[in-house]
């Protein structure tokens, strides 16, 4: 059954509210939101296993620089961690590849703007936010996937949680959400920018500063002491400090806390901000 079946034979016409006809209640409409959000997500997952190109080359990259820094940058960074600079290491390209992720959700739906789909959406009797979040729920399974994957190249490579399995799974899901926030950022940029090349310019502009000067590949005390202030207090290596606390044992609660609160500040503001880029003409 298709979106604009399903949304049209549930929703009240002119002639049901002239008649009297009571529109339903929060939680109908709820349901209904959510039907639209996974109706969503079905057909941006069946759009990525009908291009297997995309979900290789969204796995190779964040394995090539894992590769590329435990073997070829690793011997020359010292790091005062247990398992040495690949136990430092994995927690922050987790991290850093999950962020790296939101390049898709950005340049797919400034892709879609500029054919022509968004507005065809827009047209169809549908929740306002399904566009958003039905890409956001197959982003988390894209990023699930990837950083799945990563802990087992990780593995392979020498990285070791020494903090239990719990913590392990924490760690994971914390990469997890860390991604699924930054895609709200690409979002709101991809409906903001509407243009595919000018979208990818603008994620390397905020991103690649935001994930390299943070604790992800090295220890912040090794930089300039001008760069620390703002290394130290940014969300990427907040959450990255709390994803290595979790892998490899150490206090949590502070960046616990700081953690919970930078993701789900960045998530509603920055979710809210790309619905109503979304439902600007």
């Amino acid at each position: 059954m298709s979106l604009s079946t399903t949304a049209s034979e549930r929703r009240p016409s002119a002639a049901h509210e002239l008649l009297g006809y009571h529109p339903p209640g929060g939680n109908q409409r709820l349901r209904w939101a959510l039907a639209d959000a996974l109706t969503l997500t079905r057909r941006d997952m069946l759009v990525w296993l009908r291009v297997p190109s995309f979900i290789v080359f969204t796995i190779v990259q964040p394995v090539m620089f894992v590769l590329l820094f435990r073997y070829v940058f690793g011997g020359a960074i010292k790091v005062d961690v247990k398992g040495g600079y690949v136990n430092f290491l994995m927690p922050g390209i987790i991290g850093q590849s999950a962020a790296f992720a939101s390049f898709g959700t950005a340049i797919a739906l400034a892709r879609e703007m500029q054919k022509g789909i968004i507005d065809r959406f827009r047209s169809m009797p549908m929740a306002r936010s399904a566009v958003l979040v039905g890409r956001l729920l197959a982003d988390t399974v894209r990023l699930t996937a990837t950083v799945v994957v990563l802990a087992a190249v990780g593995y392979a490579v020498g990285f070791r949680f020494e903090n239990g399995v719990l913590p392990a799974i924490a760690m994971l899901a914390l990469g997890v959400a860390l991604g699924v926030s930054i895609c709200c950022v690409a979002g709101w940029i991809g409906l903001l920018v509407r243009d595919e090349e000018s979208v990818g310019s603008v994620g390397l502009i905020w991103l690649f500063p935001l994930t390299f000067v943070s604790s992800a590949f090295v220890q912040v005390q090794s930089m300039p002491g001008w760069l620390q202030a703002f290394a130290n207090n940014q969300p990427v290596t907040i959450v990255m400090d709390e994803m290595r606390a979790l892998a490899l044992g150490g206090p949590l609660v502070t960046h616990g806390w700081e953690s919970a609160l930078w993701l789900v500040g960045i998530t509603a503001v920055f979710g809210y901000l790309a619905v109503k880029a979304y439902r600007r003409p």
